[in-house]
């Protein structure tokens, strides 16, 4: 049923005059809102963090434009296919773009690291028509058939997904593609897993993947946090932020978690401006997760990167379920 879903969203949604669609798309938002289900409950309890002066009404209003943003994420992933190099250019505008060329030009590897805001697939089609390949993370999914189809709607705008795990080995071919000045992008800013690196996020425990950091420390490439956002226009609007500078000194893991918690700052300052565009519809800070089951976090960089330091590089097809439960 899930793929069935996802299969009518790509097959019939990308057919639909622009209007029709983005007209779809919010009512289908509004509906889930009104529906107050668990993911509109977690998202509100998310954004309570975000902004804890805010009232009851405040908060309530935030999340609604949030189910918006989110729905308007998938009704333009459904149509990024059919999309032209013209329609991509024009649909998006990052400030400081200028960084990333810079780092790419001097023949040096670049990370472009985000968090679940804005529209990722747009950001990462737009940089692929910019005239940079990358390669990205995607986890693994079931059905496969959703894996395949996640697969090949990213390959088809352009991207080189390899597998999170079960394929060949992922995270060397990541180093490779950086060591050749190429680029990689992933989104990471939630892993409650034993491979994620404690850090602080708006002055509370939360936990993020390592694999970010550790590929920069382990390649030498630049670390450009990015975040993304709408503001009412057609054009989604993002900043790609300074490189993430590795400490002078330290060890491996010291230099990966320090590092980490870097990203962690700059993407919490990107989440209090633009509340509405983070779509965390799931837990996100420790407090919230049940103790029993949260393992120790690992060390980052301790030897080699394993697949599970990128484990929330693909958070968009991690949780299929995510708009009707948002578990």
């Amino acid at each position: 049923m899930v793929y069935a879903a996802y299969a009518a969203g790509w097959g019939a949604v990308k057919r639909l005059p622009e209007r029709v669609a983005n007209r779809l798309f919010e009512q289908i938002a509004d509906l889930v809102w009104k529906r107050r289900g668990k993911g509109v409950l977690r998202l509100e309890a998310n954004l309570r963090r975000v902004r804890p002066k805010a009232s009851d009404a405040e908060i309530a209003e935030l999340s609604r434009a949030g189910m918006r943003s989110y729905l308007r994420y998938w009704g333009e992933s459904f149509r990024l296919p059919v999309w032209t190099e013209e329609r991509v250019k024009a649909s998006f505008d990052p400030e400081f773009i200028e960084r990333l060329d810079d780092v790419l030009g001097s023949g040096r590897g670049a990370i472009l690291a985000l968090p679940h805001m804005g529209n990722w697939d747009l950001a990462g089609a737009w940089i692929v028509v910019r005239g940079y390949p990358f390669a990205t993370v995607a986890e693994r999914l079931k059905p496969e058939k959703l894996f395949d189809r996640f697969v090949a709607y990213r390959e088809g705008l352009g991207m080189e997904v390899l597998p999170l795990t079960g394929g060949a080995n992922t995270l060397a071919t990541l180093a490779q593609r950086l060591r050749g000045g190429g680029l990689v992008c992933l989104v990471g800013d939630r892993d409650l897993s034993a491979s994620g690196v404690d850090v602080q996020f708006m002055g509370e425990a939360a936990r993020m993947p390592a694999g970010p950091a550790v590929l920069a420390v382990q390649t030498g490439a630049a670390l450009l946090p990015v975040t993304l956002w709408y503001d009412g226009t057609p054009v989604m609007k993002g900043r790609v932020h300074e490189e993430v500078a590795q400490p002078g000194s330290g060890s491996k893991r010291e230099k990966a978690a320090a590092m980490t918690q870097m990203l962690a700052d700059v993407w919490g300052e990107g989440v209090r401006e633009h509340p509405q565009d983070w779509h965390m519809l799931q837990r996100f800070w420790l407090a919230d997760v049940d103790r029993s089951r949260l393992q120790p976090a690992r060390d980052p960089a301790s030897g080699d990167i394993s697949a599970a330091d990128t484990s929330a590089a693909d958070p968009a097809a991690a949780d299929p379920s995510t708009v009707e439960a948002g578990s």
